[in-house]
């Protein structure tokens, strides 16, 4: 889990299978990244309705939900040709939007999207483990911070990249520029060099062996605490999410300030995102996803101060704790899982973790009509600064709980 420098991106960058996996991630990320807001307002403009534009966003996420069956796939075949077949499957599928042209054909749009969903899933977890194969394991932490550098600047910059093209050539030139890159993703993976053994013919049915993954990170002494921690914060970041434009009211702007406040969050996961393997290195996985959650609650539970420069303090900061804990926990899942787990494993884990965020937005989206928002983010921070404590517990006390029961150990 150590390397010989503490700052190993000049390393990282310099790494052949590195720098192809982390290009891969860039050029498709922005490809899905302008989809994902242009196939909303393409909605919008040809019916209308607010409804039918949301359900775009609905179609690519639910598939998630069944995340651990489609990370199975991930495991029954080598991930390479599999990261290949699905990147040029996306491409091809993509080009039958040409066809969405009256709101009489968006039932196309529709299941280009879910397919789109499913294949991601399956896309992610076939990505995770093959980064696990191809990049040295003391440069993962600093891969997965990267990663969500890039993934955070993409978020920034793609969506203004993919309304642009919508506004000046419709919404079939954003399929287009999202096919493209995902050929030339499809060129970065092949360039790959890495060996893969045909995996072994699975016993059990598909049941079975999805079980396995969850069985794996249940049973495991440092990645339930992990993964767990995970899932709560993403539940009290939906929670917090939802409380945005109240906070936004408070201050006195309009609606239209969430862009400056999202903005300074991004920058701030840019920030952690490059010095995430240095910290992973010195605090070990559950410190580092223990201190990023105590900065995001305190952010979380300060923005019921209605000041500007608190707010932009506070929305750095919930940008630069947020992606900690899914930094740690995706590293300590590709560190400490058998190779032919892994798919299904982080398929798993990612379900635990992003299905709470839209349980959260849904209660808070409630609450915040209901209750003083001042007092809601007061209680949010208090409770969500709980959730860091079982993490910073000794480690060998945490095995032993897990050795005598895994039912019977802290769940976050």
């Amino acid at each position: 889990m150590t390397t010989t420098t503490t700052w190993a991106l000049p390393r990282l960058l310099r790494d052949r299978n590195a720098g192809l996996c982390l290009a891969g991630v860039v050029v498709s990320g922005f490809g899905t990244s302008a989809l994902w807001l242009a196939s909303g307002v393409w909605v919008k403009d040809l019916t209308g309705s607010d409804g039918l534009a949301a359900l775009c966003l609905l179609a690519m996420w639910a598939p998630t939900l069944v995340g651990p069956l489609l990370g199975t796939l991930a495991d029954c075949t080598r991930r390479k040709p599999l990261l290949i077949g699905t990147n040029l499957l996306l491409a091809a599928l993509l080009l039958t939007l040409f066809t969405v042209d009256s709101p009489g054909r968006l039932w196309i749009l529709f299941a280009v999207l879910f397919v789109y969903g499913a294949a991601g899933v399956v896309h992610d977890s076939a990505e995770s483990a093959l980064v696990a194969a191809a990049v040295p394991t003391s440069l993962l932490g600093d891969f997965n911070g990267l990663r969500m550098t890039a993934t955070e600047g993409m978020k920034l910059l793609a969506p203004l990249a993919g309304a642009g093209l919508y506004a000046a050539y419709g919404g079939p030139s954003v399929a287009l520029l999202d096919a493209a890159t995902f050929v030339l993703a499809t060129g970065l993976y092949a360039c790959l060099r890495v060996r893969e053994s045909r995996p072994e013919p699975p016993g059990g049915g598909w049941r079975a062996q999805t079980a396995e993954g969850a069985r794996h990170l249940w049973t495991h002494p440092r990645l339930r605490p992990l993964v767990l921690a995970g899932g709560t914060t993403m539940l009290f970041a939906g929670l917090s999410g939802a409380m945005v434009y109240a906070v936004i009211d408070g201050l006195g702007h309009a609606p239209a300030y969430a862009g400056v406040l999202y903005a300074v969050q991004g920058a701030g996961s840019v920030a952690i995102g490059l010095l995430s393997g240095p910290a992973l290195r010195r605090l070990g996985e559950r410190r580092f996803a223990a201190y990023g959650i105590a900065l995001t609650a305190a952010a979380a539970g300060l923005r019921a101060i209605p000041s500007d420069p608190v707010a932009l303090v506070c929305s750095a900061a919930i940008g630069a704790g947020l992606p900690c804990v899914l930094i740690a926990a995706l590293t300590a899942v590709q560190r400490e899982t058998p190779d032919a787990l892994l798919g299904r494993t982080v398929a798993t884990a990612n379900t635990l973790v992003f299905t709470p965020n839209v349980i959260g937005l849904a209660v808070g989206a409630a609450l915040v009509e209901l209750l003083d928002v001042r007092l809601l983010l007061a209680v949010l921070g208090s409770a969500w600064l709980v959730t860091a404590v079982p993490l910073l517990q000794n480690p060998a006390s945490a095995s032993r709980t897990a050795a005598k029961s895994p039912s019977d150990a802290n769940p976050a």
